[in-house]
């Protein structure tokens, strides 16, 4: 498996010296995900839960909807130069019967791009696929369990407090208790790791649940929560607009800026009790 930290050299300036030292970042390399062995799409991600990371996606984007749409899930050997294996392609085999997605493997996946689609069109894209939708979930959560799991996603974050460059996203059960804790280059793929454990352990619909995301509430996560069936999810950063609507017409409880003791919650605010 390739390593999730590099050192490379910096220098160092201040108002009145510069020295050379090595820094400790974290690694992006490219995760092709095959289906049945046709290309599908291609993630800047860091190394580590690429299985999770391939069911977690396939799920959010609708091509699967449950586990047992999925026979077996392998890296493809011998994709190197070298001939080695770079483990920077994972195929992923559905069960006989399940179909393959209709989609351009040119083209970004409709239900996640955001930029230069209507909002209206990509919020109902999502609402026809999900099969999990979070709207009748009667969960809540008290508004000090919700405080208190930003410090606990960040405690957890052991390669964001050795390079300050990788976003966070953790799954609690609605009484504050962590489930599971991951890290990734990009936000939406450390949410995909989490909800491919999730799927991994047959726990969707992720009824009775909250995710926590260490940065900014997209469109784009919104999306992947409600396609779990996730109750709600919360942010330490600001929202879209677009992610709120989604929010409202799918029933789920978007909390964000949740510093400290206060938070803002955009939609169902029924389910965050005092």
């Amino acid at each position: 498996m390739g390593r999730v930290t590099a050192r490379r050299k910096a220098s160092h300036l201040t108002a009145d010296s510069s020295t050379t030292r090595p820094e400790t970042l974290a690694v992006e390399e490219p995760l092709e995900i095959r289906l049945n062995g046709s290309a599908l799409t291609v993630t800047m991600r860091t190394p580590g839960s690429d299985v999770e990371l391939a069911q977690g996606f396939l799920l959010t984007e609708g091509v699967i909807g449950g586990r047992d749409d999925i026979a077996r899930v392998e890296y493809c050997r011998g994709t190197g130069d070298d001939g080695m294996n770079t483990y920077n392609v994972l195929d992923v085999r559905l069960t006989p019967g399940v179909p393959m997605p209709d989609v351009d493997v040119t083209r970004n996946f409709y239900t996640t791009s955001s930029c230069g689609v209507c909002g209206k069109g990509s919020i109902d894209a999502v609402r026809t696929v999900s099969r999990h939708s979070p709207g009748d979930d009667p969960t809540v959560v008290t508004s000090d369990a919700l405080t208190a799991m930003p410090d606990e996603l960040r405690s957890a974050q052991k390669v964001f407090a050795s390079t300050g460059g990788l976003h966070g996203a953790a799954l609690f059960d609605a009484d504050g208790t962590m489930l599971v804790v991951r890290e990734d280059i990009g936000r939406h793929n450390a949410v995909d790791k989490v909800i491919g454990w999730a799927l991994e352990n047959r726990r969707v619909p992720l009824t009775g649940t909250v995710l926590l995301v260490s940065g900014r509430a997209s469109f784009e996560l919104t999306q992947k929560a409600v396609m779990a069936g996730i109750p709600v999810l919360a942010a330490v950063s600001a929202p879209s607009s677009l992610a709120v609507d989604l929010a409202t017409q799918a029933g789920l409880t978007l909390v964000a800026f949740l510093r400290g003791q206060s938070m803002n919650v955009y939609s169902r605010p029924d389910r965050v009790t005092h």
